[in-house]
């Protein structure tokens, strides 16, 4: 209609002479990315609406006929959701308008006793609780992948490193379970951050709260908050929940980066433990030999993508004076884009534990004698001998087959002899890498027992995991 008031003018236009400017409108508007909370936002607007009219600070038959409006638009919004991306200036101003359209004026009630401020801090939060679920779960599948895999290979022998150089033999189970344990504590982080965002700031309007007779536990009830905010100012301007969730997806993505890591190298051919099905790899548009392992470089790259967006968030947090800024609306593309990421690095990182093809005759081959300088210097030391004196003397039988070809355990006892007397027919039994492994029984240890009993413990406590979450959905 020709006379029909504009967008803006409908949401804060009575103090304005003319609407905002072209390149104002263009700088300003978050619609094309804060449109995916559409359903959070008609979500909370539906319990809002029904609040309303239980209240009395509208009439119940508007609110009626809002809640009716509201279902219908999600409806059609479902099937055509071309409809947000329409001239206004965010999501919420699109919904409302929309709304209006469809029901008349009735909609115009919709606002009463909220801000946009409560209303996009309380979207925020419903996505922010949706997403650490999916995430959670996705790390769950991850953990099954792992655990898969380390009981298959409870008992295969690999080189273990510190500082990228052989060490000591361990299982590559028991490598395996160390990503199961970072992903346990990631999905701690993931609960936590859950937790702290499951507070309800709607009702708390621009900043002071609501001066209506507004029943904020009914709807965080219906909306499933744990609890309503306890302080306006706090609740509109802060975003430490989603700081959280940007934290929780770094070390995330920090811990797959070190996966995508170690399949690298373990793919190149220097090491050779793996081997990528070719529906998981990439090739080169030069050199027709190559197989490269796209998807573990990129896990690398996009941990710091992830961890750059929680750097961006706290950098905007840091000098905000109370209450609601507009620097606030800088916290949504991050975090949006930190927990599809972090989702699809989940997804992909499952994929390939599942997938890929571990090379154990490498592996075994990798095992040198000199991985068992430790085993030599911890028999000593069970002869009597003080551990830093031990690990003298094999230093020096290390040092003395440097460029000799030989190498630990290739030894005879006689050789050792004349480096300790403590050195008797029993010794060589230390240079055998299955005994080795054998001999690390401690609770976490690497032998192959104890890998199997890391793995029904991670496995029964998936299952407790599982089973809080289930009773805690119902």
């Amino acid at each position: 209609m020709a006379d029909e008031a504009p967008a803006w003018a409908s949401m804060w236009g009575g103090r304005f002479s003319e609407g905002p400017d072209e390149l104002l409108r263009r700088y300003t508007t978050s619609l094309p990315y804060d449109r995916r909370l559409w359903l959070y936002d008609l979500q909370q607007s539906i319990a809002h609406a029904r609040m309303l009219g239980r209240q009395g600070i509208i009439p119940l038959e508007d609110a009626q006929r809002i809640v009716a409006g509201l279902e219908a638009l999600a409806a059609e919004i479902r099937e055509r959701p071309e409809l947000l991306q329409g001239p206004d200036e965010d999501v919420h101003s699109a919904l409302e308008r929309l709304l209006v359209e469809r029901i008349g004026p009735s909609g115009l009630r919709l606002h009463t006793a909220r801000s946009r401020n409560d209303q996009v801090a309380t979207d925020l939060r419903l996505y922010v609780r949706a997403t650490l679920d999916r995430l959670d779960e996705a790390a769950a599948r991850l953990q099954e992948a792992l655990l898969a895999r380390a009981e298959e290979e409870a008992g295969t022998v690999m080189p273990g490193l510190t500082h990228l150089q052989p060490a000591q033999p361990v299982t590559l189970g028991h490598h395996l379970m160390a990503y199961v344990e970072m992903l346990f504590r990631d999905r701690d982080r993931l609960r936590e951050a859950r937790r702290r965002a499951n507070v309800l700031p709607l009702g708390s309007g621009a900043l002071a709260g609501a001066a209506f007779p507004v029943d904020r536990d009914a709807v965080a009830r219906e909306l499933g908050f744990d609890e309503v905010s306890a302080n306006s100012l706090d609740a509109v301007s802060d975003r430490d929940f989603a700081c959280d969730v940007l934290y929780a997806c770094s070390l995330i993505m920090v811990h797959l980066s070190r996966l995508g890591e170690e399949l690298v190298l373990w793919n190149h051919p220097a090491f050779g433990f793996v081997e990528l099905p070719d529906r998981l790899a990439t090739g080169s548009s030069m050199m027709p030999q190559k197989k490269n392992p796209d998807a573990a470089e990129l896990m690398r790259a996009r941990a710091g993508r992830v961890a750059g967006h929680l750097v961006a968030l706290l950098t905007v947090l840091k000098g905000l004076p109370l209450a609601y800024n507009r620097d606030l609306q800088e916290d949504k593309e991050g975090l949006f884009d930190a927990a599809d990421q972090t989702l699809l690095s989940l997804e992909m990182a499952t994929e390939l534990i599942r997938s890929v093809r571990f090379r154990r005759e490498r592996m075994r081959a990798a095992c040198t004698g000199d991985l068992l300088a430790t085993e030599l210097a911890d028999y000593l030391t069970r002869k009597g001998m003080p551990f830093r004196e031990a690990h003298a003397v094999v230093g020096r039988i290390v040092a003395d087959l440097q460029g000799t070809g030989r190498t630990l355990d290739r030894l005879t006892v006689d050789e050792l002899r004349r480096y300790s007397p403590l050195f008797a027919a029993d010794a060589v039994r230390c240079l055998d890498v299955e005994a080795a492994l054998w001999a690390r029984r401690s609770v976490g240890g690497t032998a192959p027992d104890s890998v199997r009993e890391a793995i029904a413990a991670a496995r029964a406590r998936l299952r407790r995991m599982a089973s809080r979450q289930a009773e805690a959905a119902s």
